[in-house]
């Protein structure tokens, strides 16, 4: 937390303040605590930080959190309800109290709060997002909880991928035993792996054909032979609350001789991105050296080709700093973060695939352990 301290020191500032649910990945990697309610967290330099809790929770955030906590009571909330009933400025109130000065916030920090805490002390914002930053660069055991839901991944992909590999062709649709093999049933039997693994996941993406030229089309009906399928899963782990993050680009048979060329650039621009990646070199370098290769293959992009960045860090988000785009910042040690390619273009059909990785000073230390195959 050092960073932190030294952000709260330089702003002259006494604490650094978040009001949120656990919810907000910044509260949750400060306190690892689990709330549905939003709660007023506190972190002054060289101390942990401060939870206000109502008291229903202190015994559970004692014995589960990182954080120190003390209950409203404790706060004064007694005290204060007998002359303020505005919730905003009982909490603000509250955190005065336990803050005693001025106070750094960052960027998500609701607004009507902040204007009540102005009534007490001045509000600084933290526009650098320092918590984000810091916990964009994972610890060992970070590292490990990702690669955890990674493999819950791998399972539900796999399961898939032998629900569309033993289908059959019938009307130019998927069918199997059960009747035609739908985006919706494959993308059941991918959330029921994933909650076997005591994992969850929305906007799962099952999108085929012309679905798949709009890269966030999460899909719907029947799966077609010779179709690009487009599955992106990108789940997150009901315990520790990390995610993982894969996609698959498969066929039910030989797909276009269009859809096969793209393939092949995105699977070699896929290889191409990983070996770009290094510590001390920039997310943008790595995606404009993409950029070009699409380039100069003869994908083009406009409105259509490689419209979207090459691929993000992953963490409490699932996108979260840094970022490999053309305004990306410097990839560090420890970022782990997704390399994810792709092209699509109007009534050809769209194709993508997305590993998963941890920056090192040797290059892209590969998380992923799926094969890359289209053709099934």
């Amino acid at each position: 937390m050092d960073y932190l301290d030294d952000l709260i020191t330089r702003s002259d500032a006494s604490a650094y303040c978040l009001f949120a649910s656990s919810d907000d990945p910044d509260m949750r990697y400060l306190t690892h605590f689990v709330t549905h309610d939003p709660v007023p967290v506190i972190k002054k330099p060289g101390e942990k930080p401060i939870m206000i809790l109502p008291i229903m929770e202190a015994d559970r955030a004692e014995r589960e959190s990182i954080a120190q906590s003390i209950t409203r009571q404790q706060a004064g909330y007694q005290e204060i309800i007998t002359s303020e009933k505005d919730p905003y400025q009982i909490t603000a109130a509250l955190i005065h109290r336990c803050a005693q000065g001025p106070l750094i916030v960052p960027p998500r920090f609701p607004l009507a709060l902040a204007r009540a805490l102005e009534k007490h002390a001045p509000v600084f914002l933290d526009n650098q997002s320092t918590v984000s930053r810091i916990r964009s660069q994972k610890s060992h055991d970070e590292i490990n909880e990702i690669s955890t839901v990674q493999r819950a991944v791998e399972a539900a992909m796999e399961e898939a991928v032998r629900l569309i590999k033993r289908s059959t062709i019938q009307n130019g649709e998927l069918w199997d035993e059960e009747g035609p093999l739908t985006s919706e049933r494959v993308k059941y039997a991918i959330h029921s792996t994933l909650l076997a693994h005591d994992c969850s996941a929305h906007d799962t993406i099952v999108s085929c054909g012309e679905e798949t030229t709009m890269p966030h089309c999460t899909g719907t009906g029947p799966l077609q032979p010779y179709q690009p399928i487009v599955i992106d899963v990108f789940p997150r782990s009901n315990k520790s609350g990390y995610h993982a993050d894969m996609t698959r680009t498969i066929s039910k048979g030989e797909p276009s001789r269009s859809v096969c060329e793209l393939y092949e650039a995105v699977h070699n621009a896929q290889e191409l991105g990983e070996s770009l990646v290094f510590a001390g070199v920039s997310g943008a370098d790595c995606y404009q050296g993409v950029r070009d290769y699409f380039d100069d293959q003869g994908f083009k992009t406009d409105t259509e080709g490689f419209t979207h960045s090459l691929g993000h860090g992953i963490g409490l988000e699932v996108h979260e700093q840094p970022s490999l785009s053309p305004s990306g910042e410097e990839l560090k040690e420890c970022h782990v973060i997704t390399i994810e390619p792709g092209l699509y273009y109007r009534g050809v059909g769209g194709v993508r695939i997305e590993n998963m990785g941890v920056v090192t000073i040797k290059g892209f230390n590969r998380l992923t352990n799926f094969p890359v195959e289209m053709i099934l």
